[in-house]
C-alpha cells in the first residue's frame, strides 16, 4: 500500500499547504531560510498535515482555513525534527544529511526555535482560541515527551508502559492534535471531535511502533536512516523491552548491556536476540491493534471518500516499509 492513494484525494489542498509553508518560511536572515527550506524540502510523508485535511474533509468542511492549520502542524513537526537530530547527534534523515550535520547544531536549534515561534504567530492569525489551546497544549506535551525520552536513554529498566508514554507524548500527540483541529474547523460535535482525536492518537502510536520495527528490519535505502540507530543512542524501544522480558537470561543481558553502553558494537547479538524472541512480530501486533483502534474510533463518521482515506491511512501506518 502506498500513501499516494489517499494523497490523490487531497492533492490540490496539499499544494495549497506547501504554498503557505513556503510563504511562512520567509525571513530576511539568509541562514534561517537556508536551514528551514533544506529540511522542509527533504521529503517526508506529510502525514500530519494530511490528517488535518482529511479530518476536516470527512466532516464536509469546504473552506480554506485548514490549509493554514495543516501548515502550522508541519512547522511544529519540522521544528521537533531539527531539535531531535541535534539531541540524538543524527547525521542522516530521509536518506540525506541532517541539517545539524550540514549547518551545525547551533543553527539547527535556533532555526527550530524560529519555526516554533512562526507557528505560534500563525496560530494567532487564525484567531480561534480553542484551536490555539489544542496546539499550544500539544506543543508543550511534545516537549515533555522529548525530555522523557532523554531520561529513558541508557536505562535498561524502562518497561513497556514507560515507553508507550513517550510515544503518546512525543509522537502521537501531534497526530491527535492534527485530527482534532480538523474536526474543530469541520464543526464537529464534542463526541465526534473526541473520536477523531482518539483516531489520531492511535494512528500516531501505530506509526511510531512500526518505526521501532523498521529500525531493526527496514532497508536503509527505503527508511533513509541507519539500521540500529535507536540502539546506538541507547533507546529502549519496544523490541528491546520484549527481549528483556521474554528472552533467555543471556539474551536479556546482551540487550541490557547494549542499551546501557550505546553504540553499535553489540548490534549483531541484539539483532539475533530480537529475531529469536519474535520481538518484531510482537511490536507489529501492538501496532496493528492501535491501527484497529484508530479505525474503530471513526466508525460512526458518515460515509465519504475522506473517511475511506482515514481508514486507509491507518492501514498504511502498519503496512509501510519506510
Amino acid at each position: 500500500m502506498k500513501p499516494e492513494h489517499f494523497y490523490n484525494l487531497i492533492g490540490p489542498d496539499m499544494q495549497a499547504v506547501d504554498a503557505v509553508i513556503r510563504r511562512e518560511l520567509h525571513s530576511d536572515v539568509v541562514l534561517v531560510r537556508q536551514v528551514a527550506e533544506y529540511i522542509i524540502n527533504a521529503g517526508g510523508k506529510r502525514l500530519r498535515p494530511a490528517l488535518v485535511l482529511l479530518s476536516a474533509g470527512a466532516l464536509g468542511y469546504g473552506g480554506t482555513r485548514h490549509h493554514e492549520l495543516a501548515a502550522i502542524i508541519e512547522l511544529i513537526h519540522t521544528a521537533t525534527l531539527l531539535h531531535d537530530d541535534v539531541v540524538d547527534e543524527s547525521d542522516l534523515r530521509r536518506g540525506r544529511k541532517t541539517a545539524n550535520a550540514l549547518f551545525g547544531n547551533a543553527a539547527s536549534v535556533l532555526v527550530g526555535d524560529f519555526l516554533h515561534s512562526r507557528s505560534f504567530q500563525m496560530m494567532v492569525e487564525v484567531g480561534d482560541m480553542r484551536i490555539m489551546r489544542v496546539l499550544s497544549d500539544a506543543t508543550n506535551i511534545i516537549a515533555e515527551g522529548e525530555v522523557l525520552q532523554l531520561m529513558n536513554c541508557h536505562d535498561a529498566d524502562v518497561d513497556e508502559e514507560r515507553y508507550l508514554q513517550v510515544i503518546r507524548y512525543k509522537t502521537a500527540k501531534l497526530f491527535e492534535a492534527a485530527a482534532q483541529i480538523g474536526a474543530i474547523i469541520g464543526g464537529a460535535d464534542p463526541a465526534t471531535e473526541r473520536r477523531l482525536a482518539e483516531y489520531g492518537a492511535h494512528l500516531g502510536t501505530a506509526f511510531q511502533l512500526i518505526d521501532d520495527v523498521l529500525d531493526y528490519s527496514g532497508a536503509e535505502a527505503e527508511t533513509g536512516k541507519h539500521l540500529g540507530d535507536d540502539l546506538a543512542e541507547g533507546k529502549p524501544t519496544l523490541p528491546l523491552i520484549h527481549v528483556m522480558q521474554r528472552g533467555t537470561e543471556a539474551q536479556a543481558r546482551s540487550v541490557r548491556q547494549a542499551i546501557e553502553s550505546g553504540g553499535r558494537d553489540d548490534f549483531p547479538a541484539v539483532l539475533a536476540a530480537i529475531r529469536a524472541t519474535g520481538a518484531l512480530e510482537h511490536t507489529r501486533r501492538q501496532a496493528e491493534a492501535e491501527s484497529g483502534r484508530a479505525q474503530a474510533s471513526i466508525e460512526s463518521l458518515p460515509a465519504s471518500t475522506y473517511k475511506d482515506s482515514l481508514l486507509e491511512l491507518a492501514s498504511f501506518a502498519v503496512a509501510r516499509t519506510f
